[in-house]
């Protein structure tokens, strides 16, 4: 079996291909209004064949739908009287001392909420039933919307859902239909429905967009990248299209796992620095999910990768206001017609512009392996920043948008780190995507940290991390009793439930059940709080004495009572495939080039990383050049080679 991943970022398509041996990575430009042009036309280039292959996919079009408000026409099924739980939401501002806030417009419009019977109690009793008449009446208000897609929210469902999925064995076949008992059979009616509509929302897209794209490179076949880190088959991934949100960029933290277990290094800050935006993350010897993500500014429940986004990449837009503050981002020059440099019709200064007038990202340099850079139009794009900066040259400009993205980068760093109580100093700081190289060093010292990594696979380490990834599921359920009320043998059931679900959907895609690994845990918190702690599962003794701990080390106390159980939680997954990173050869006396770098006008020797061998040091100012990705050593770090041809930085 041969492994090709890919990654479709706002600005470039990335592919891994390994045949077993060997790695081959490629990069085009991505075509964001149909990525799957990008993708055929990088599988052509690399002259690959769809005989014996495997397709490991991270797909962005969940996210964008949702993102750029495109989803698909979708009706609100909700019990009498609730069908405006989506729009009142938690009443929760986003900027608390903001007294005339912009005002959203609500996630479903008021027309396309309806209402039916089928009322379920909190103990599981029947308060309403659900008649033939509801469902005549339901089916006719939809007959008149015209959806193309329902999400169905009734309370209680996740202790008898018979009311959920009577309404969706009555609905059209022709409809997309999502009910909340299969994606989030957990409490909290709001996060469940958000999740659910989400799935209705971008599910039509997602399906069709997987389908044509497994149609059209059959005889290989697709899995694609969930959330969670895990891989699942494309034609379960369109049914569950809300575990698609974060696909991308869970590739890239399950390759800076798989580098940093083959680096021996498990304990890593990761900061994925693309064209369009950055993501930081913390992995301390696996990767930590979280049940409480966001996604714009709606709440999704499913388990996904704990991590934090901002609006700053390569492609991040600079601008001065009119008090002649510089402004960067969140908008984007995107992959058309891209930064300035590109020569591709952009004209705003970008990030990449910057790093190139610097000299950080030398002339010579090749974006993508193919992509020739036009200084002078990344000149003449930050020059006109010069004046309302009230600065003396283009350098300066640029100067101070390397140290504005910094600087966002360093604090949402921070925001992962030593605002939840973890000092940074512990980790190696591992920059990956096409540009994060370009900032490592500075990031490294904004943190006070004295080590960090440039892999040598880092501008295409998420399209890599796809193939390290494992098929597997994330299954849960809410249980929402005292902890002591609840016997051994009573948590031990309910997760034998989960793990038949998960063992049946893992055989449709060939998974035999014992191969497949399972870490169960639950969901703690004292009563009357709001939010839980996880904690590995062993036994009720073992739950609560690590509760207590865990709640007293991120809280900095613990109390004096009951704990209570909300959630059951069930990893699974199956054994990844084995990857083995070939070693690098190097040349036996390489030669670097000269260049300069601004505004110091230092002397900078220019590497390239192909050319370097195990063990060769290099100090800096220095640059790595490679096809996907360049690091700048910044001076007063030292960058050594490893046997992969990772770059293990450290401070002088």
């Amino acid at each position: 079996m041969k492994l090709l991943g890919i990654d479709t970022g706002g600005t470039f398509t990335d592919f891994v291909f390994y045949d077993g041996k060997s790695l081959k990575i490629h990069k085009v430009l991505s075509t964001p209004e149909a990525p799957e042009k990008a993708i055929l036309k990088g599988i052509s280039e690399m002259g690959l064949t769809m005989q014996a292959l495997r397709i490991i996919h991270g797909s962005t079009v969940a996210t964008n739908a949702v993102l750029e408000g495109k989803g698909a026409r979708t009706v609100y099924v909700a019990n009498r009287g609730l069908q405006d739980v989506l729009t009142i939401g938690r009443q929760a501002r986003r900027e608390l001392y903001n007294l005339q806030p912009e005002a959203i417009a609500p996630p479903v419009e008021e027309k396309f909420c309806l209402q039916t019977g089928g009322r379920i109690g909190a103990r599981g009793e029947i308060i309403e039933p659900l008649t033939k008449q509801d469902i005549d009446t339901l089916l006719a208000e939809i007959e008149q919307l015209k959806p193309e897609s329902v999400a169905v929210n009734l309370l209680f469902s996740f202790i008898d859902d018979q009311f959920e999925r009577k309404i969706a064995r009555a609905l059209p076949d022709n409809l997309f239909v999502s009910i909340s008992s299969e994606i989030l059979p957990e409490y909290r009616e709001y996060e469940r429905g958000i999740t659910t509509w989400l799935n209705a929302y971008v599910g039509p897209l997602v399906q069709g967009y997987l389908l044509n794209l497994s149609e059209q490179v059959k005889p290989a076949t697709v899995s694609v990248m969930r959330s969670s880190g895990q891989t699942c088959a494309a034609k379960q991934a369109g049914k569950e299209a809300v575990h698609l949100l974060l696909s991308g960029p869970a590739g890239g933290l399950s390759g800076a796992r798989f580098l940093g277990e083959n680096c021996n290094q498990a304990r890593l800050l990761t900061l994925d620095m693309g064209g369009t935006s950055t993501d930081v993350a913390l992995i301390d010897g696996d990767i930590s999910l979280t049940s409480t993500g966001h996604i714009a500014h709606y709440p999704v429940g499913v388990p996904m990768v704990d991590m934090h986004t901002i609006g700053a990449g390569g492609g991040s837009i600079a601008r001065a206001d009119a008090g002649g503050l510089l402004l960067l981002g969140p908008e984007s020059a995107g992959a058309s017609p891209g930064p300035a440099c590109y020569g591709r019709g952009g004209i705003n200064p970008t990030v990449t512009d910057a790093n190139l007038v610097l000299g950080h990202l030398p002339k010579l340099a090749l974006l993508g392996g193919n992509l020739r850079l036009d200084v002078e139009a990344a000149r003449n794009s930050i020059g006109g920043l010069v004046k309302p900066l009230g600065l003396d040259s283009v350098e300066q400009a640029a100067e101070g948008i390397i140290k504005v993205v910094n600087e966002h980068m360093a604090q949402a760093l921070r925001l992962i780190s030593v605002q939840r109580g973890i000092d940074p100093r512990d980790f190696v700081l591992l920059a990956f995507g096409g540009a994060g190289g370009l900032h490592v060093c500075a990031l490294a010292d904004a943190l006070g940290l004295k080590k960090a990594m440039a892999p040598v696979q880092a501008g295409v380490l998420s399209a890599l991390g796809m193939l390290t990834a494992p098929a597997g599921r994330q299954l849960s359920r809410t249980i929402g009793n005292l902890l002591h009320d609840n016997a051994e043998v009573a948590v031990d059931s309910a997760l034998a439930e989960l793990a038949d679900r998960g063992k049946q959907v893992l055989a449709e895609e060939g998974f035999d059940s014992e191969e497949l690994a399972f870490v169960p845990s639950l969901d703690l918190c004292y009563r009357g709080q709001s939010f839980t702690l996880n904690i590995p599962w062993k036994d009720i003794a073992a739950a609560e004495a690590e509760f207590h701990q865990r709640h007293e080390s991120q809280f900095g106390h613990r109390l004096d009572a009951p704990v209570e159980l909300v959630n059951v939680r069930l990893g699974i997954s199956a054994q990844p495939f084995e990857l083995t990173l070939p070693e690098c050869k190097g040349e036996e006396n390489p030669k670097c080039i000269y260049g300069e770098i601004f505004p110091e006008k230092q002397s900078v020797e220019i590497w390239r990383r192909d050319s370097l061998s195990e063990a060769q040091v290099i100090s800096g100012p220095a640059i790595i050049l490679d096809d996907v990705s360049t690091t700048l050593i910044e001076a007063g770090w030292r960058g050594q080679v490893d046997v992969y041809g990772n770059i293990l930085l450290d401070k002088k």
